[in-house]
C-alpha cells in the first residue's frame, strides 16, 4: 500500500554533498576527499543541511533520489561511513536519516550502490549494492518497508568498482518485463544483467567487454 503523500514543503527536489573533508583517509574513490554534510533542496526552495558527526563521512560520488515508499516523493540514498566501522547504506528524508544498514564492521571497508527498484515484482521497493567490491564482491539486496531496511538476498562473485575509480559502474536498468542489475563478474571477465525474483538470481551474459562504454550501452539497453 502506498504511503500518504507528504506535504508540498517536505518534497525533496535535489540532494547534494557539501563540506568536503579529508578526515577519513581511505581514498577508495580516487582522492582523499569525502563529505561532511548532506544538503536537501525542498520543493519550496528551502535547503536543509544534515551535518555528520566528526567520526562519520559521506563516502560517495553523489546522493541518489528514488521514491522508496510509494508516496510519490523521493527519499535520498547515500553511503555513510563510520571511521572505525566502515560504510553503511543509509536512507534520508526531509527530516533527516530514516534508516541504514549495519556498517560493514571494519575501518576502510566500503560499498558501491546500484540503486533501487521493485526487483521481484511484489509492489515493494528493494535497494541493491555491492558490499566491498574489491574484497567480498557480494551483491546485497534489502527491502525497504515501513521506514526500515530488511535484508533479503545475497549473491557472491560480482563487482562494479575498482580501487581508485572516480565513478561506479552499472546500476539497475529496465529493458524488458522487469528490472535488471548490470554488474561485472568478480574478475572483470564478463558483463552480466542479473534479475532476482524473490527466490533466485538469474544471469544474462552480456559479453566480455567490461569497459565503461560497454556498461553505458548495457544501461541504455543497446
Amino acid at each position: 500500500m502506498a504511503a500518504v503523500a507528504p506535504v508540498w514543503a517536505d518534497v525533496i527536489t535535489e540532494a547534494r554533498y557539501a563540506d568536503p573533508t579529508d578526515r577519513y583517509a581511505h581514498g577508495v574513490l580516487g582522492d582523499a576527499i569525502e563529505w561532511g554534510t548532506l544538503e536537501l533542496v525542498m520543493q519550496g526552495g528551502d535547503v536543509r543541511r544534515f551535518v555528520l558527526p566528526r567520526d562519520h563521512v559521506f563516502e560517495d560520488i553523489a546522493p541518489r533520489l528514488a521514491d522508496l515508499d510509494g508516496d510519490g516523493a523521493p527519499e535520498v540514498m547515500v553511503v555513510e561511513a563510520d571511521m572505525s566501522k566502515g560504510a553503511a547504506f543509509a536512507v534520508y528524508g526531509a527530516q533527516g536519516k530514516i534508516t541504514e544498514t549495519p556498517h560493514i564492521g571494519t575501518r576502510n571497508r566500503w560499498l558501491a550502490p546500484l540503486g533501487a527498484a521493485d526487483l521481484d515484482g511484489d509492489g515493494v521497493v528493494e535497494i541493491a549494492y555491492v558490499d566491498r567490491p574489491h574484497l567480498a564482491k557480494t551483491l546485497r539486496i534489502w527491502r525497504y518497508r515501513d521506514g526500515a531496511l530488511q535484508h533479503v538476498a545475497d549473491l557472491r562473485g560480482v563487482t562494479n568498482h575498482r580501487i581508485g575509480e572516480t565513478d561506479i559502474a552499472g546500476g539497475i536498468r529496465t529493458c524488458g518485463p522487469g528490472p535488471e542489475m548490470v554488474l561485472a563478474t568478480a574478475n572483470w571477465s564478463d558483463l552480466a544483467a542479473i534479475t532476482w525474483d524473490g527466490r533466485q538470481f538469474v544471469f544474462d551474459d552480456l559479453g566480455t567487454d567490461t569497459t565503461r562504454p560497454a556498461f553505458a550501452r548495457a544501461m541504455a539497453c543497446d
